[in-house]
């Protein structure tokens, strides 16, 4: 024991939240926010990619909390659906599926969305994750191109695509959740009706293909005028990839967009995504009919670009 601590804020404002106390390092961590639908566990820093607009830089060292971890998810709240995020977790897989299986089978009404680079899927997985509870596991995992050159350039890792299609081929013979993800990027935009292509041919038994905007924040702040897609003028690629997806009933949704970028046709696409912590509308916003229903904006987000909102 240590004593007491006191935490500076209203008693009210952490009231159903689970939060992790260290005394000594004068530290606590908020981990589940009572209420919130964007709830995320980050389980490690260290990654094996170098994402060219990686809004988490990745570290080297690792801190083994996959213990209280899993003490934090048997305190959520009821009918709750816990991200897990990175770095890469599953740079420590038996660890991170250990966690899940604990934690569903002791609360059979949680959930887990758990973001990846697809990596470290293997074979010997496979019987793992056809148990029940993972049912109750979707996994996010990107693909940003249809061809292997520009997918590795943008993750910093040669032979990523192909190490990422073998997991697909693990993933789809265990019957797990998979929701694709591609993040819209200047280099790869005229790519995106070829990867739609890809997509529903070879990838059709996704649940989602979910298509993403740009964070100015990470690596790609220093490399936004290069990465970023002004989707005002630029949409045609995009809309195309949506009308592909469509076709062939893959259902397909835009995250992290504000809906005066997205031309009416393509606005049902689009979900108000955004974390509540790090959303932000412009000033011109508070007029736009379709605020209640918007992503907004990240709170980092190029503050030039805020001033040439259009309400609708």
């Amino acid at each position: 024991m240590r004593g007491l601590i006191q935490l500076d804020c209203p008693a009210a404002s952490l009231d159903g939240d689970v939060v992790l106390v260290d005394p000594g390092a004068d530290r606590a961590e908020r981990m589940l926010r009572a209420g919130s639908r964007h709830n995320s566990l980050l389980v490690t820093e260290r990654c094996d990619q170098l994402c060219t607009m990686c809004s988490q830089p990745p570290k080297k060292t690792h801190t083994d909390r996959f213990a209280l971890l899993t003490e934090a998810c048997l305190l959520a709240e009821r009918d709750a659906v816990i991200g897990i995020t990175g770095g890469e977790p599953t740079l420590f897989k038996h660890a991170l599926l250990g966690m899940i299986e604990t934690v569903l089978s002791e609360r059979p009404d949680l959930r887990f969305h758990v973001l990846s680079n697809g990596q470290h899927f293997e074979r010997g997985d496979i019987e793992r994750l056809r148990a029940p509870h993972y049912r109750r596991v979707v996994w996010g995992i990107p693909l940003y191109a249809d061809d292997a050159d520009l997918h590795d350039r943008i993750v910093g890792k040669a032979g990523a695509f192909e190490r990422l299609h073998d997991s697909f081929d693990h993933l789809l013979l265990a019957g797990a959740r998979v929701e694709l993800r591609t993040v819209l990027l200047a280099n790869a935009l005229d790519r995106l009706p070829y990867l739609a292509r890809h997509v529903v041919v070879l990838l059709s038994h996704v649940e989602q293909w979910s298509l993403m905007g740009l964070e100015n924040i990470g690596f790609a702040r220093s490399r936004w005028a290069k990465l970023y897609v002004d989707l005002r003028t630029q949409f045609g690629p995009l809309g195309e990839a949506l009308d592909i997806a469509t076709l062939h009933g893959l259902p397909a949704r835009l995250f992290n967009l504000p809906l005066c970028h997205v031309p009416s046709a393509f606005r049902h696409h689009a979900v108000a995504s955004i974390s509540d912590w790090k959303q932000r509308f412009a000033a011109g916003c508070a007029s736009c009919r379709a605020r209640s229903d918007c992503s907004g904006f990240f709170e980092w987000h190029p503050a030039h670009l805020l001033d040439e909102v259009e309400p609708l």
